[in-house]
Order: structure tokens, then sequence, then C-alpha cells
């Protein structure tokens, strides 16, 4: 029997032998740092192979070895980097809440108008902590000076990252998507120490907008799990998280309307089939 390593938000995470993890992507799904007491029908399926299509796609040595079953990946084990890679290409979500409270350290040309969903004029790199509990934006010199990288392994995974982020959005845009922001993690490899992607990239990894729906001024439709984030706010239950959270406490969550969970499912499936040509079964 293999040993359970870590139960996160997403995924299983499992102990095959020194060098090899296995991945178990399960339905389950979280929003504003809550577990949903509710499953997406095939979102485990579908992040598996989202990562697998990545995994193959995108130009970069990655710790994939190869999927097996449905759901489950094996995997290189990695020393992971204690830091969410995170390219913001446009003006949204918690990227516009910093802006409007002023706590945002980035600053834009006059010329740009920042409205939620805009275009940013070039994409940044704006890393956060890793947690379970609450990720939280952090700043190079934190970075380097709390010894989660070096300069020049921060250097490389912020060229890498942005780099990334332009090659997944040159391949949404041929399918009729926008990718709004993406996470990517890293690590490295326990025996060369060569710096590889890690972990899973998948749509709960980045927000996906439908160009053909894409308007700057407003809340996206979303094919990401931001369906079910705008849902929770439209209820009143981000409030109630962020008042709870003051007081070192999570909410209990809320029941997930049946024709939710059947929207975000249906949204992971035409994605997936959108970008790979395949087909999830029903």
């Amino acid at each position: 029997m293999l040993k359970l390593l870590h139960r996160g938000k997403v995924k299983d995470v499992y102990a095959v032998d020194n060098n090899t993890l296995l991945f178990h992507f399960s339905d389950r799904i979280s929003a504003f740092d809550i577990k949903m007491n509710q499953s997406i029908p095939k979102k485990g399926e579908i992040l598996c192979k989202f990562s697998e299509f990545w995994f193959n796609t995108l130009p970069i040595e990655n710790h994939m070895i190869r999927v097996t079953g449905k759901d489950k990946m094996l995997v290189k084990r990695l020393k992971i980097y204690p830091i969410e890679c995170v390219v913001r290409g446009f003006l949204y979500g918690s990227l516009i809440e910093r802006y409007k409270e002023g706590s945002l350290v980035i600053k834009f040309p006059s010329s740009f108008q920042p409205i939620m969903a805009a275009k940013l004029p070039r994409p940044i790199f704006d890393p956060t902590t890793k947690s379970e509990e609450h990720d939280i934006p952090i700043e190079e010199e934190n970075i380097i000076n709390n010894s989660f990288m070096t300069r020049k392994e921060f250097d490389y995974v912020k060229k890498t990252s942005i780099s990334l982020y332009n090659r997944m959005n040159q391949i949404a845009d041929k399918v009729g998507f926008i990718i709004g922001d993406v996470k990517f993690e890293f690590g490295k490899d326990l025996e060369t120490e060569k710096i590889l992607l890690a972990d899973s990239l998948g749509p709960d990894e980045y927000r996906l907008w439908l160009k053909s729906e894409y308007r700057p001024g407003k809340l996206q439709e979303s094919y990401d799990k931001q369906l079910l984030r705008d849902w929770l706010t439209q209820i009143g239950f981000k409030d109630i998280v962020n008042r709870w959270a003051k007081q070192g406490k999570k909410p209990p969550p809320p029941q997930i309307p049946r024709e939710i969970i059947e929207k975000i499912s249906a949204r992971y499936s035409l994605a997936y089939q959108t970008f790979s040509g395949h087909t999830i079964d029903s």
C-alpha cells in the first residue's frame, strides 16, 4: 500500500519510492481557501489530463513520468520551491482588489486604464507564498532574504514563468480562449539539481475566458473555478470569509446549487476538449 504524504485542496500525494510520487487528482473544489463539501464530477480526471496536455506541450522539462488511469499521474520527486510563481496578464481577481486598496506596488503607465479585466501593458510576475491556508504576495527581496531561492534561481523562474504564460496564451488564442493569469510551481531534480516545471497545470491554476465573450470592465465568463468564486461572492460568502478571518477562523461552506456544479463540470470538460481535441467520457 502506498503511503499518503499529503492531502491537499485538489489532490492527494503518495510516495511510490524515494524518487517517485503518485498524484491522485480529486473532484474536490475549494474557493477563498475554503474546501467545499460537494465535489465537481469529472474534475479530477480533467485536471490530470489537462496537466498531461500542458506538460507534453510546453517547451520545458517537467517532472511528469506518465499518467496512470483516468486521474492519477506518476511524477519525479523534486525539492519544491515554497513559492507560487504567478503571472498576470489582466487586471483581475486579487490584483484589482490590491490596486483599489492601494497595496499594489506595481506601477502602471499613465496611458493604462485600470478597469476590471483590462489587459496589462505586459504580463507581470507576481509571486506568492505557498500555503494551504492563504497565499499572500511576496516581494523579490523577501524571497531572496528568506533563502527560498537564490537570485539566479529567482531570475530564471521569473523569466521562464512569463515565457510559459505567453506560450500558453498563444495556444489558447488559436482555440478561442484567453488565459487571464496562471500559477506555476518549480522544483529541483534531486539528482541533477536542474529546475523543472512541477505540480499540476489545469483550470485550478489559471483563469480561462472565451475570446468571443471577453469584455473589459466587467466580470468575465469563466471556464475555470472562478465561476464558483463569483457565485460565492454574489451570495455574500466572501464577506463572511473575510469577517471570520479576522478571528483566525474559517466559516462552514454553503451548499452549492446543482446548476452551478453542473455548469463548472461542463465548462471544465469543454475547455479540455477544445485545447486537446479529446473528449471526456460521460
